[in-house]
């Protein structure tokens, strides 16, 4: 992420947090559609990503274009973002669609765990070879993949979290499913304030296991941290841990095979 794009983004969340309850669940539904119409002009998205374009300009395209069709909150935080300046189009595109997905998560009930509903979606999907392919071919139509999550989820999970699933199968911009929604997850979470750490064991933690792990991570991070468990009899015992681009290895497989490697060196 460029110089340019990090400062957008941080302005685009600030703009988010002054709207507070304004930026609703149609809000995030409304930025989702934004940003599929602009992906798909060559020339609206040039336009708006231009770095020598004046700001005034691109917010009077914005108020123009999306004014009449969306709600106001929408617009607004479309046209901050238009007015800043993106490290590339395809930064300008993904603001938006973080932005939507910020917007959604803010707007879930405390009832509503989406980070884990997409977590739990994303582990469906990986366990299912014609799944994952029927969600992220490129041969399939994006009517037949909406469909499709309609129906494994619609009336399952939260409304959030089957708006941010259909807006990452409808405009995946040459990502994986499942990079899709690990993004998600990580985004969600983000907005309540938390990391999401995904804790691979050969067996469920416990309650009060869960609880010391998710105490020492924060203290380590300095956030709270959301865990997600995977249970993988391959790694024998202990416990694999990802945060993000950290990974802490501390499975009896991992240490077998580093001895493997010694006694092979």
């Amino acid at each position: 992420m460029g110089s340019a794009t990090r400062v957008a983004l941080g302005a685009a969340k600030d703009r988010l947090a002054v709207l507070g309850s304004g930026a609703d669940l149609a809000t995030g539904e409304e930025l989702f559609a934004a940003g599929r119409i602009i992906g798909d002009s060559s020339h609206l998205l040039g336009a708006l990503s231009d770095p020598g374009a004046e700001p005034v300009a691109k917010t009077a395209l914005v108020s123009k274009l999306f004014g009449p069709v969306l709600g106001s909150s929408a617009v607004g935080l479309l046209e901050g973002i238009a007015s800043s300046r993106w490290s590339s189009q395809s930064d300008l595109l993904a603001g938006i669609e973080e932005i939507g997905i910020r917007a959604v998560a803010s707007s879930a009930p405390k009832s509503a765990s989406v980070d884990a509903e997409l977590f739990e979606f994303s582990r469906a999907v990986a366990s299912d070879a014609e799944l994952e392919l029927a969600l992220g071919s490129k041969l399939g139509s994006v009517d037949q993949k909406r469909a499709l999550v309609e129906r494994l989820i619609g009336g399952k999970a939260s409304a959030q979290t089957v708006a941010v699933v259909l807006a990452l199968v409808t405009q995946p911009r040459g990502r994986r499913i499942g990079e899709l929604l690990r993004f998600a997850s990580s985004v969600v979470a983000d907005q309540a304030g938390a990391s999401v750490a995904t804790v691979v064991s050969a067996s469920a933690l416990s309650a009060a296991q869960s609880k010391r792990l998710g105490a020492v991570l924060q203290t380590q991070y300095g956030r709270p941290v959301l865990i997600n468990q995977v249970i993988d009899p391959a790694v024998v015992g202990g416990v694999r841990i990802q945060l993000g681009d950290d990974v802490i290895d501390g499975s009896v497989s991992t240490r077998l095979n580093d001895l493997r490697l010694q006694l092979a060196g």
